[in-house]
């Protein structure tokens, strides 16, 4: 592109310089050792861009030049006095002699690169490069899922991503001595053990990563890279799932543990409750034992069994009652009916065991007893004579049985 669109794209959506120049300094652990280890230290970086890594090269002390085939990239990279060339990246490559560089770099390049060609790239840089000497290949990291479905597309020039799994296996095959894969750009407070939400799984992968291969030296160079080769970096799919499910299982089991303490007061609620109830139904039981122990008691009482034939009168004279409730001749049963108390209420009178035994009853019974009363002594004087009734006439042979046998009880009484 030679409009000046990609580099005003790039502006928009990669980010300053001062952001991109900021991320570049995670190789720094191993630009220090390399610059100042076997004599001048060169680079060459394949699609320089705007030149941050350039600029970041030569403050570690690096004779460093870039290609790249867009005006308004060179143009940026002419402004600040940096050696950027026009040029595709493997032509300039396959021109450069044996054992040359010290570095050879290429940031976001590959993914735009058929497979061959980026195998090519890596082959040519393990020839240019001097013993000991290092290739970093930056690229989007399709780790990171976001990236992977929709980030990356958003670059119309990108072919297809380069997992990082294909992309250290080219380096290890091509014959590379060794390699690292630095996951790059994660926020850094996920980094840092932030609470992780499914979002942060799905998009809080280190968005880009690279692979750092260094080619076979003697031993005493290779170690000065050791420590940095050694680093782990950034944060991968795995290691953020892995977080993700040890948080919700620590969530689950608060949750579950909570959970188990409502349930076991629930239990302890309706253990208490149920042991309530059964203290209730073992009152309940006491009490009923002692009603009917009282009960019996009463039965068994001499009072009880002196009083029985005045309790039959009174339910006989109930039913009499309800018998004749309604009827024409009720009027005059009743009458005879209540003469008949009266002689018997008087009769008990004169008689101080009958009476003593009549009021005992009586005054347990209140409303009885004022019923009584006002039948017995209706007539005023409670020892005058009262006048020969009629006998009642048209009685049910039931309730007349009953008369005969009170006009005869009233009878001995008083003989």
């Amino acid at each position: 592109m030679t409009d000046l669109f990609y580099k005003a794209y790039e502006d928009r959506h990669r980010g300053s310089r001062e952001l991109i120049k900021s991320r570049l300094r995670a190789y720094l652990p191993f630009l220090k050792p390399l610059a100042t280890a076997r004599g001048p230290a060169t680079a060459f970086d394949l699609g320089c861009g705007r030149g941050e890594w350039l600029e970041l090269l030569g403050e570690a002390g690096f004779d460093a030049t870039g290609v790249d085939l867009d005006e308004g990239m060179l143009s940026e990279c002419g402004k600040r006095g940096l050696d950027a060339r026009r040029g595709d990246a493997l032509t300039t490559l396959r021109a450069l002699p044996d054992n040359c560089k010290t570095l050879v770099s290429a940031f976001h390049v590959v993914e735009h690169m058929p497979f061959d060609d980026m195998r090519t790239l890596v082959e040519e840089s393990l020839r240019v490069l001097a013993p000991g000497g290092l290739l970093i290949l930056e690229t989007p990291n399709s780790e990171n899922l976001m990236v992977g479905a929709y980030e990356f597309y958003k670059d119309p020039s990108h072919t297809r991503p380069v997992p990082w799994e294909l992309l250290q296996f080219v380096v290890e095959h091509a014959g590379f001595q060794r390699n690292a894969v630095l996951r790059l750009q994660e926020r850094p407070e996920l980094r840092n053990g932030a609470n992780i939400r499914l979002i942060n799984v799905l998009g809080g992968v280190s968005p880009d990563y690279a692979v750092v291969a260094q080619k076979n030296a003697d031993g005493e160079l290779l170690s000065l890279l050791d420590q940095a080769f050694s680093f782990h970096y950034g944060l991968s799919l795995e290691s953020l799932a892995q977080r993700y499910d040890a948080q919700f299982d620590k969530r689950l089991a608060a949750i579950e543990a909570v959970a188990a303490q409502s349930e076991t007061r629930a239990a302890q609620a309706a253990q208490q409750a149920q042991d309530r109830i059964n203290q209730l139904e073992q009152r309940l039981a006491q009490l009923d034992a002692q009603l009917h122990a009282q009960l019996d008691a009463v039965y068994r009482s001499n009072s009880w069994r002196v009083t029985a034939p005045l309790r039959a009168l009174g339910s006989q004279a109930s039913r009499i009652r309800a018998a004749m409730r309604g009827n024409a001749l009720a009027v005059a049963a009743r009458r005879g009916v209540k003469s008949v108390l009266r002689k018997f209420g008087h009769a008990v009178q004169r008689n101080p065991t009958l009476r003593q035994a009549a009021l005992g009853l009586l005054n347990r019974m209140p409303g009885l007893k004022r019923r009584l009363h006002g039948i017995i002594y209706a007539a005023g004087d409670a020892s005058a004579v009262m006048p020969t009734q009629r006998e009642p006439e048209y009685l049910p042979p039931r309730a007349m049985g009953i008369y005969t046998e009170l006009k005869k009880m009233m009878g001995r009484e008083t003989s």
